[in-house]
C-alpha cells in the first residue's frame, strides 16, 4: 500500500526487512506452473513458425506479443481475465507502431515518453488491470523505439505483435472454454472505449479540482508527474548514450518506481538482483551449450514458463527468469547472448538507481516542506 507523505518522512524508522521482501520472501503457494502451460502454446507456435520460414526475427516479435498478452491472464478487468489480454494486444500494436516511427534518435521521443508516463501515472487509482495494460503499452513503446524504421516496417511490427497477442487471446478463450465471453467482449469494444473516455475526463476534472483546492497530495497528480519526469530523464539518457538496448534504462525505471519509498526500494533491489542473476545464468548456458536455434527456442519457452509461474512467488526470482527469457529470445535474432545479458544488467542497474534516486529526492523535498510548515505553525502559535 502506498505510503502517505508523512509516513514517507519517517520511512527511515521502518524495520529494514520491509525494504527487501521482494527479494527474499517466497510465496510458493502462489506458483501457477501447471495452469500456465496453456500460455506457452501460442509463444511456441510463433517461435516455430519463425524458424520454419527461416525468419526467426519474425517469430521473435510475434512471440513477444503472445508472451505479454499471456501475462494479461493474470490480471482482471470487470472480473474478466480475457479483457486485459484483449486491451493489451490492441494497445501494444499501437505503441509498437508509434515507437518504431518515432525512434530513439528523434527529439520527440522524450516528450512522448513523458506524456505516456504521465498517462500511466493517472491510472494509479484505477483497477489494477487497467494500470497493468497502461504500463505494458509504455514498455512496448520504449522497446520499439530502439528499432526506428519506415512507416511500412512499423506497421509490419505492429501487426506481428497484434497477431501474437490475438493468438494468445484466442488460445486462452478456447482452452479456458470462454469463447462466448470473448465474443461478448469483442462486440462491446466500442462501449469500453466510451467508458475509458468518460473515466479519463473524470480523472482530469478531479485533478483540476484538487489543484484548485490545493489538495494535490490527495490526487494522482504527484505520482503522474514523478513518472513523467523520471521517464523523461531516463529516456533522454538512453537517447544520448546511443547505447544498444538502452531502452532498458527507462523501462526499468518505470517498472520499479512506485508511489511509496518502501515499494520502490523493494522493486529496485529485487529487479537488479534478479536481472544480474538471470544474465549470468543465461550467459553460462549459451557459453557452455552452444545452442542451436531450436535449442534457443526451447530455452526461451522454458524461461517464459518459469516467468509466468513465479510472477506472484518472488519478484527477484521472476526477474531472473524473465531476463533469461529475453536473452534467449533475442539470441534467436543472432545477437550474442552474453552481450545481451551484459547490456541488460547494466541498463537495469542504471534505471533502478535513477528511479530510486528520484524517489529519494522527492521525499527530501517533502520533508523540507513539512519542516517549514511545522516551523510556521509554531511561530504563529
Amino acid at each position: 500500500m502506498p505510503l502517505s507523505a508523512k509516513a514517507e518522512m519517517s520511512a527511515g524508522s521502518l524495520p529494514t526487512k520491509q525494504y527487501f521482501t521482494d527479494s527474499y520472501v517466497f510465496n510458493w503457494n502462489n506458483q501457477t506452473f501447471r495452469a500456465d502451460l496453456i500460455l506457452i502454446l501460442p509463444v511456441a507456435i510463433c517461435l516455430a513458425a519463425g524458424l520454419c520460414i527461416g525468419r526467426p526475427g519474425v517469430g521473435m516479435i510475434a512471440a513477444g506479443g503472445a508472451m505479454t498478452a499471456g501475462f494479461g491472464a493474470k490480471q482482471s478487468i470487470d472480473d474478466s481475465r480475457l479483457l486485459p489480454m484483449v486491451f493489451v494486444s490492441l494497445g501494444m500494436a499501437f505503441a509498437a507502431f508509434l515507437g518504431v516511427v518515432v525512434g530513439h534518435t528523434n527529439l520527440l521521443l522524450v516528450p512522448i515518453a513523458a506524456l505516456w508516463g504521465f498517462g500511466y501515472g493517472m491510472l494509479a487509482r484505477r483497477e489494477a488491470g487497467y494500470r497493468w495494460v497502461g504500463q505494458q503499452c509504455v514498455i512496448i513503446f520504449l522497446v520499439a523505439s530502439a528499432f526506428p524504421a519506415s512507416v511500412e516496417d512499423a506497421l509490419d511490427r505492429a501487426l506481428l505483435i497484434l497477431a501474437g497477442g490475438a493468438l494468445q487471446v484466442l488460445s486462452a478463450a478456447i482452452l479456458l472454454r470462454a469463447f462466448d465471453q470473448l465474443s461478448n467482449h469483442l462486440t462491446s469494444l466500442a462501449r469500453y472505449v466510451r467508458q475509458e473516455e468518460t473515466a479519463l475526463h473524470s480523472a482530469l476534472l478531479e485533478t483540476a479540482q484538487s489543484v484548485r483546492q490545493r489538495k494535490i497530495l490527495n490526487s494522482a497528480l504527484p505520482y503522474s508527474l514523478l513518472v513523467a519526469v523520471t521517464l523523461a530523464t531516463t529516456t533522454e539518457l538512453y537517447r544520448r548514450l546511443k547505447f544498444p538496448s538502452g531502452y532498458w534504462i527507462p523501462m526499468t525505471a518505470l517498472l520499479v518506481l512506485k508511489p511509496g519509498i518502501t515499494d520502490t526500494v523493494n522493486r529496485a533491489v529485487a529487479r537488479m538482483l534478479g536481472t544480474v542473476s538471470g544474465a549470468i545464468l543465461a550467459s553460462f548456458c549459451i557459453a557452455h551449450l552452444y545452442p542451436s536455434p531450436v535449442l534457443l527456442a526451447g530455452l526461451t519457452l522454458l524461461f517464459a514458463w518459469l516467468s509466468y509461474g513465479t510472477l506472484n512467488v518472488n519478484y527477484a526470482l521472476y526477474s531472473t527468469f524473465i531476463t533469461g527469457y529475453i536473452v534467449f529470445l533475442l539470441s534467436l535474432a543472432s545477437t550474442p547472448g552474453p552481450v545481451i545479458a551484459e547490456r541488460r544488467a547494466l541498463c537495469t542497474a542504471l534505471g533502478g538507481l535513477i528511479a530510486l534516486g528520484v524517489r529519494l529526492v522527492v521525499i527530501s523535498l517533502r520533508k523540507d516542506i513539512w519542516t517549514r510548515a511545522a516551523a510556521a505553525v509554531r511561530q504563529s502559535a
